[in-house]
């Protein structure tokens, strides 16, 4: 039994083109310290084996200073540390895997045909490509097949399994079945893939370690655990410093700032990054300014977008020979029986949902 840590697509010195200057320079640097906290996270749970699934890198133009801090990083790791470089940081000669002198523990596969690394010590031998371009229209897995010789075999591999973009190392889950791995560390989709099996193979894709903009929105992380032969033990473990958060804010009825705060969670936000989206009915809109100047200290990072429209009479049609007519005159005739605000409020609400409905649109 292996212990193993598999992480992939940091993208480090991502350009974070939406925040600021200076906090997009800060969240370069915190992506390099990720680096570091991912080594300390390892030896404290007495990692054997570090598999990073290609993606290290935003591109092929970092900073020296990058690839440095990531090779001294990962050379404090008390395992061994594997890469796999991917469709952003390929292996090149001129590249940045190239540039830096790397430890002794850490192996990196150079070339888009398998190779396999012996490991003696652990009854195991891990099995890794490279992408050696931007593109990788050939099948690196390429009809894979494990010997039956009684040791744990792993596979660190940037792909794009059963998907149909074949320019990034495209290969079927049929092949991983046949394939007697016992896991398959992947890397190039950015959201977590969950635990899947394929007859003895374990594979999963962790995610990014670090959501970069609003399409990564939520929990991101690494998948820690075991191997051993024919099964693996792994989960996921949430590993990032900031979250980005997508909010849908409906104001009808109520003041902006009111009803953001039913939409943030509990435990604060202030190290998020969040993009609030106000909807619903307005008299004349939302704010946005107003809204900023009291809410913006409470995120890292806050996007506002007013969706919202403007209020029309709600019981205008009450009077029409229709559904709709009729639909409207029951709700208002409970409305005037109401005992209290709260419950127009819910009248008004649900006259709301009943005409979006009736006349087939979205609230």
């Amino acid at each position: 039994m292996v212990k193993i840590l598999h992480a992939a697509d940091f993208h480090l010195d991502s350009p974070f083109a939406g925040l600021t200057s200076e906090q997009a320079r800060a969240r370069r640097r915190e992506g390099r310290e990720n680096i570091a906290r991912l080594a300390n996270y390892a030896n404290a749970g007495h990692v054997d084996l570090v598999l990073l699934a290609g993606d290290l890198f935003d591109s092929g133009e970092i900073y020296r200073q990058t690839a440095e801090t990531l090779a001294k990083a990962l050379g404090t790791v008390e395992g061994r540390v594997f890469i796999a470089p991917g469709n952003h940081d390929y292996w090149d000669e001129k590249g940045p895997y190239a540039q830096v002198n790397w430890p002794e523990n850490v192996h990196i596969f150079k070339s888009d045909a398998l190779e396999a690394v012996e490991l003696p010590e652990l009854n195991c031998v891990v099995h890794g490509a490279a992408f050696t371009a931007p593109e990788c229209t050939d099948n690196l897995f390429g009809g894979f097949r494990a010997e039956e010789d009684g040791r744990i075999h792993i596979m660190v591999l940037h792909g794009d399994l059963d998907g149909n973009a074949h320019r990034y190392n495209s290969f079927s889950k049929a092949e991983v079945a046949e394939s007697g791995l016992d896991y398959l560390a992947l890397g190039h989709v950015h959201a977590f893939s969950g635990i899947n099996r394929l007859w003895r193979t374990t594979w999963a894709y962790p995610g990014c370690p670090e959501g970069r903009g609003f399409d990564e929105c939520g929990r991101r992380g690494i998948l820690v655990g075991t191997v051993d032969k024919g099964e693996a033990d792994v989960h996921f473990v949430s590993f990032a410093r900031r979250k980005y958060e997508i909010r849908t804010v409906d104001v009808t009825g109520r003041e902006a700032l009111e009803a953001l705060e039913t939409q943030l969670p509990p435990g604060g936000t202030a190290a998020d990054l969040y993009r609030v989206v106000f909807t619903g009915e307005t008299a004349a809109g939302v704010d946005l300014e107003a809204v900023r100047a009291v809410a913006a200290e409470r995120f890292y990072h806050l996007e506002l977008r007013d969706e919202t429209r403007l209020t029309r009479d709600l019981w205008q049609r009450a009077g029409e020979e229709s559904l709709t007519g009729l639909f409207l005159r029951g709700l208002l005739r409970r409305r005037e029986a109401a005992a209290d605000e709260a419950e127009r409020l819910r009248i008004d609400r649900a006259a709301r949902f009943g005409l979006a409905a009736l006349e087939k649109r979205e609230l």
